[in-house]
């Protein structure tokens, strides 16, 4: 079996759909407690560790590894510095955090490795980011791909795109995986099952599967987690319920668009669609029925988290878990490609 290693790995959603395309985790490492307990929870097979990658050297890592050798180095640097939210200052020192990720592969030099990204990694700066990752790798000898990938291509209900960088030690040459769906999850075939007053964790679901993506993401569990409602106050439900299905703050009262200053505000889901980008619970995205933001549940969901990966912490930790991670069953799509590719 293929080992490999999770850098920048939060609550593991590159993890998990490495695991299942039956790739072995070895270790997780991020430097955030919260994802990392969430990461162990979960992963009960391999190690997570909390450790700052700007500081934590390879060696310093190699007595947890029990002699295995790293086939697959995979993870996502923070992206801060490079997202269309930040001011994309090439300086920025967020942007030198997938040094540690070279240095990494430097060290144990992988088979492979796999580095996601938001899209604007490949053009900030003109193409610098880009071409300096690309460089870097090559040095090192290995082949290297990028393209940017849609996670609602690959079963998700969520239109989220991320650059994804693959390089190969042996001269070969990654093939993206083709889109797995032609119907894309809409976001309410994704969470109308889920039930608009808060459910204590471990009880059973208080509604069946109305959907063949519901079942999937039930498939291991009858019981349900992380679906606590946000009690919002009452203007704010009013606001809210002036927004129709799919609609924004434009369709609002001129007197009440300016009420929260940033585009996003006021947002609701399409039910007949696939989500927009699940970020991290800054409150201003709405469920497409519901006059209320979505419970962790139903962002895991929309993440395509199954029902059994249970989030730790508080709410709001909870929510920026979800929203930082990479979709597991477009991480699998990759992890199966890679897997097939290295095994040939």
């Amino acid at each position: 079996m293929l080992n490999a290693l999770d850098l920048f790995c939060g609550c593991g959603g590159l993890s998990l759909g490495f695991e299942k395309a039956g790739i072995n985790i070895l270790l997780g490492i991020d430097a955030w407690q919260d994802a990392i307990t969430t990461f162990n929870y979960n992963h009960k097979n391999s190690k997570g560790i909390c450790a700052d990658l700007s500081t934590l050297e390879p060696k310093d890592i190699e007595s947890t590894l029990n002699g295995k050798k790293i086939d697959v180095i995979i993870g996502g640097p923070p992206c801060q510095g490079f997202s269309v939210a930040g001011k994309r200052i090439i300086d920025d020192e967020r942007n030198k955090l997938y040094k540690n990720f070279v240095k990494f592969v430097n060290y144990f030099k992988p088979r492979a490795f796999v580095m996601e990204n938001v899209p604007n990694i490949l053009s900030i700066g003109g193409g610098i980011v880009k071409d300096s990752i690309m460089q870097d790798f090559s040095v090192l000898g290995y082949t290297v791909v990028y393209k940017i990938l849609t996670a609602s291509d690959y079963g998700v209900p969520q239109n989220r795109r991320r650059a994804v960088f693959v390089g190969f030690s042996d001269k070969l040459e990654f093939k993206f995986p083709n889109a797995t769906i032609k119907n894309k999850i809409t976001s309410k075939e994704a969470i109308s099952d889920l039930p608009d007053e808060t459910i204590l964790d471990g009880n059973v679901y208080p509604l069946p599967p109305q959907t063949d993506y519901q079942k999937l993401m039930r498939k291991n569990t009858n019981k349900l987690y992380n679906h606590k409602i946000t009690i919002h106050t009452e203007k704010t439900k009013k606001i809210i319920s002036m927004v129709p299905d799919g609609g924004n703050y434009k369709d609002l009262p001129l007197e009440l668009q300016q009420t929260r200053k940033v585009h996003i505000a006021w947002t609701r889901l399409d039910s007949t669609k696939p989500s927009f980008t699940i970020d991290c619970g800054h409150n201003h995205h709405f469920h497409y029925k519901f006059n209320r933001v979505p419970t962790v549940r139903e962002s895991a969901r929309l993440q395509s988290f199954p029902d059994d990966f249970i989030f730790l912490g508080n709410q709001g930790s909870q929510l920026r878990q979800v929203g930082n991670a990479v979709p597991p069953l477009m991480a699998e799509e990759i992890a199966k490609q890679l897997k097939l590719e290295l095994e040939r």
